[in-house]
């Protein structure tokens, strides 16, 4: 394929479509988190928006260069920003979780976002990192190579951010506070989005849907986001190929596919050429669901690839010419074959420098669960399985975070009582962890603030086994604060006599969320080398608010360059 040589030649050309910045930048910007009116499916909201913009800004900077973001909260609700893949190096202060590196901005306050972006190129994101803010507040941050650098493919002519996400017909906080009240699952959402619009398919969207210009014979960079809060996706373009060549801000080596799939929290890029007739293709995303006798939203969103040259849309149709966009096939919902032939095509694009010796050995289970009914509670209160209330675990650990302090500033500060760091390196029960047949005393886990404690530089591998408790799933999770190799993925229990040999220590992908395959495993390698507290969880933001998460305390190591930075003054305080 012409894209594939071009490639393998390293041509070296200037990136047309934005002008490179000069090196170490600082850029500025102000995010006012307000109420906006937001009008989807028929109906206006009242929706939390970044500067009245849904999605949010988009920010474009280079490898290298400094951002700093001051957020002023004129919201009702207490907000924090993420940088999702920002490695922030010694910022930890700067990376938002809530009650994990600071407490929320609260309404009428403010805090400015201050760091470096290093070492990393393409696609990343920003999001809210409180409640289930995000459902709306979030938008692209784009990482283009270095002043006099390009990319390791063929220069595009144009860049194109995609972001896919999920729009909820009622306030996405009482969604979750529904949910919380209830011990149940929460309401699926009504629609997915691509830019913040439903697409044709959905009532009261057409007219906004989003289009996508493109000229025979022109090649643009997809930059496809999923930014869901709970669904992985499948993407695809009607009859064009898509050659991936990067994912999470790192370079791969190119291939080409029909469809990609993104849990949410993953970016992947692709190059696509306009070499099919002049015409209107939809671009379509729809649900991958892994989990067994879930609810989930099956319905499709859609924007428009559209031929400059097609004359459909300037003096009515020609004969051969469809008015209505074409429209792809995409896979099954639980197409799970296609999924895994998609993740096993990631390589990196050169070879990887991945811990061949381990310091660190966790092998970590990730579960669902259901709590027993508190005497206490009504039934209403306990609307899970059987008269349950859904929890979720790491280690049967369900992760709880603090509200006097953040983890980070407990740290910090030495604050007692805050948290313990004794999250256990295995699970405390071993059991055939994809079986049918697992103990419900198993369903229980307990709850608490635990931490795992890693020195600086330690050289770390993490088996993530996915587990059938409740119902297994495909489970997308985000490791705060670093890139990671993951070097195997599989299904069934992790067997480390036979598995270790299918591990890929040359030129394994580098990704900051890793798809854990339903009913399977996957290994990651990283080197601690970025002091502070860094939270680990499922980026289902039904998942989270269950539990299913644990943090990285990394020591400092010695030297500046080695620790953490002081708290910026303006902090917010619980």
């Amino acid at each position: 394929m012409k894209i594939i040589k071009s490639f393998l030649c390293f041509i070296s050309l200037a990136v047309l479509f934005h002008p490179m910045a000069e090196s170490n930048k600082a850029h500025h910007h102000e995010f006012i988190i307000q109420a906006t009116k937001v009008k989807r499916l028929c109906e206006t909201h009242n929706s939390i928006t970044v500067n009245g913009m849904f999605p949010g800004p988009q920010l474009v900077i280079n490898n290298g260069d400094t951002l700093i973001v001051k957020v002023i909260n004129r919201a009702r609700y207490n907000v924090t920003i993420h940088w999702h893949g920002v490695r922030q190096m010694r910022t930890g202060w700067a990376d938002g979780p809530e009650f994990v590196t600071q407490c929320p901005i609260r309404p009428g306050s403010s805090y400015t976002y201050r760091f470096t972006i290093q070492g990393q190129e393409g696609t990343l994101w920003w999001h809210a990192h409180s409640s289930w803010l995000r459902a709306t507040v979030y938008g692209s941050l784009l990482v283009l190579p270095p002043a006099g650098s390009s990319y390791p493919f063929p220069t595009p002519q144009r860049n194109v951010p995609l972001l896919l996400g999920e729009w909820w017909d009622a306030n996405p906080v009482d969604v979750l506070r529904e949910s919380i009240r209830t011990g149940g699952a929460p309401k699926i959402s009504d629609a997915y989005t691509i830019n913040g619009q439903p697409g044709d398919l959905y009532k009261c969207s057409s007219q906004d849907t989003t289009v996508v210009p493109i000229n025979v014979g022109e090649t643009i960079l997809l930059r496809v986001i999923n930014s869901a809060l709970n669904q992985p996706l499948f993407f695809t373009v009607a009859n064009h190929k898509l050659t991936v060549v990067g994912a999470d801000a790192s370079y791969l080596k190119p291939f080409t596919t029909n469809v990609i799939v993104l849990g949410p929290g993953q970016t992947t890029d692709v190059l696509i050429t306009g070499d099919q007739p002049p015409n209107r293709y939809y671009m379509a995303a729809r649900a991958y669901q892994s989990a067994q006798n879930a609810l989930f939203g099956n319905t499709t969103t859609t924007a428009i690839l559209q031929y400059k040259s097609a004359p459909c849309c300037i003096g009515g149709a020609k004969k051969g010419i469809s008015v209505k966009p074409i429209m792809p096939q995409l896979p099954a919902y639980n197409d799970t074959n296609t999924v895994t032939r998609f993740s096993q095509s990631f390589r990196s694009l050169r070879k990887a420098e991945v811990p061949t010796e381990l310091d660190e050995n966790l092998f970590i289970t990730i579960g669902l669960g259901l709590n027993n009914c508190p005497k206490n509670f009504r039934s209403r209160r306990c609307q899970g399985p059987k008269g349950t209330r859904f929890t979720a675990s790491m280690n049967n650990v369900s992760f709880a975070l603090p509200s006097n302090y953040s983890l980070l500033q407990a740290h910090h500060h030495n604050i007692p009582g805050v948290f313990t760091t004794d999250f256990p390196a295995k699970p405390p029960v071993k059991f055939d962890y994809t079986g049918s047949n697992i103990s419900r005393s198993l369903y229980q886990p307990d709850r608490g603030t635990k931490l795992y404690k890693l020195k600086y530089g330690s050289r770390v591998q993490i088996v993530l086994q996915d587990t059938g408790i409740v119902t297994p799933e495909n489970h997308p999770i985000h490791l705060h604060g670093y890139d990671v190799y993951i070097v195997a993925e599989g299904f069934g229990n992790f067997n480390p006599k036979k598995d270790t040999a299918k591990f890929n220590l040359e030129d394994p992908p580098l990704r900051n969320t890793v798809g854990v395959p339903v009913n399977g495993w996957a290994v990651i390698r990283f080197v601690a080398d970025n002091p502070g507290v860094w939270i680990m969880h499922c980026h289902l933001d039904a998942h989270i608010s269950w539990g299913l998460a644990m943090a990285f305390l990394v020591e400092n190591g010695k030297g500046l360059l080695e620790t953490m930075e002081e708290p910026p003054a303006d902090l917010p305080v619980c």
